[in-house]
């Protein structure tokens, strides 16, 4: 089975979080999809973090190397349907690329965003919890 797993379960697991091991319980043995703006996203998270003394800049190119092993097939999104659903939804468009990925793939959704989860079950987008 695929799975579209949105931007914080990658930086969940690489920063080792508490929800690390259910993220890994719930994926192991699935294809995880994600939009190609993942690692761009990413890249915004860790930056933000550093700007926020949550984390230190050397841990934050450490924590991208861990991502980026973690094994994910990135596809090409519809833009314009995402936009659409962040309007209609009032969300940012960068959420609203992985839900579109999850409604064009027929996946269900992984994400620790309960605005994102909810969203997705308004569109009836499996949510793995």
């Amino acid at each position: 089975m695929k799975i579209v797993a949105d931007t914080n379960i990658f930086l969940a697991v690489a920063l080792e979080e508490p929800e690390k091991e259910h993220i890994i319980e719930l994926t192991v043995g699935h294809d995880v999809v994600c939009p190609e703006i993942l690692p761009f996203e990413i890249g915004n998270a860790l930056t933000a973090m550093v700007k926020r003394d949550r984390i230190s800049s050397t841990k934050a190119v450490a924590i991208y190397d861990l991502t980026q092993q973690i094994p994910v097939q990135l596809v090409s999104i519809d833009i314009r349907r995402a936009l659409e659903i962040a309007l209609r939804f009032n969300i940012y468009a960068y959420d609203a690329y992985f839900l579109q990925t999850a409604l064009s793939m027929g996946c269900p959704l992984i994400t620790l965003d309960n605005q994102m989860r909810n969203v997705a079950e308004s569109l009836s987008i499996t949510v793995l919890e």
